[in-house]
């Protein structure tokens, strides 16, 4: 919301919809005047089920984008789907290095260099999808697993806008499950950053 504001994106935020009631994301796109919306995960007995009210919910907006944030359900093929090529999801790796959950700890383990994060497209096939732009960071030698969350953390709130603003600037091109960018201004043809502080 904020990049859209400053950059001046020729899009708006249709809607916050979420599965738990108490997501920080509603308060804040309430108090920004953002419409919300709260589909509750808890009750529903089967996955195609809440992902049917879901997509109920998200087409009640007509968006041109889905932008997945911190949404730890694992989606039906169905629902990817429906929305092909028009959803996005970030995730706290270099794809396709750890997906699924607890990646920090994971890169920590396998004694990795590098770590970082991926923006995708999101595909049947958990965080394999194609991918838009990824950022790398350093694996220090003292690092924690909080510590490496909070560094990725900060390039994914970098490279998330930018993946969306491509998008709404319609340049993305996915072909045989690899996305190339449409070159502008001053942006070259980089799909990867570096950490601030590496």
């Amino acid at each position: 919301m904020r990049a859209c504001t400053a950059e001046q994106w020729p899009a708006r935020i249709a809607a916050v919809i979420s599965n738990r009631a108490d997501a920080a994301g509603l308060s804040f796109a309430q108090s920004h005047g953002i419409v919300t919306a709260v589909v509750e995960s808890r009750g529903f007995g089967e996955r195609e089920q809440f992902d049917t009210a879901l997509a109920a919910a998200i087409d009640g907006f007509a968006p041109d984008l889905v932008v997945l944030a911190g949404f730890m359900r694992i989606l039906t093929p169905g629902f990817v789907a429906r929305y092909a090529g028009r959803l996005l999801n970030i995730h706290p790796s270099l794809l396709p290095s750890f997906p699924g959950l607890h990646t920090h700890e994971r890169a920590l383990e396998a004694g990795i260099k590098v770590h970082g994060a991926s923006v995708h497209f999101v595909t049947a096939e958990l965080d394999h999808g194609p991918i838009v732009i990824q950022a790398v960071v350093p694996v220090k030698p003292a690092d924690t697993a909080a510590d490496l969350a909070a560094r990725v953390l900060r390039c994914e709130h970098v490279i998330y806008p930018r993946a969306v603003r491509w998008f709404v600037e319609d340049r993305l091109r996915v072909c045989d499950g690899r996305v190339d960018l449409v070159r502008g201004q001053g942006d070259g043809d980089v799909q990867w950053l570096m950490g601030d502080d590496a």
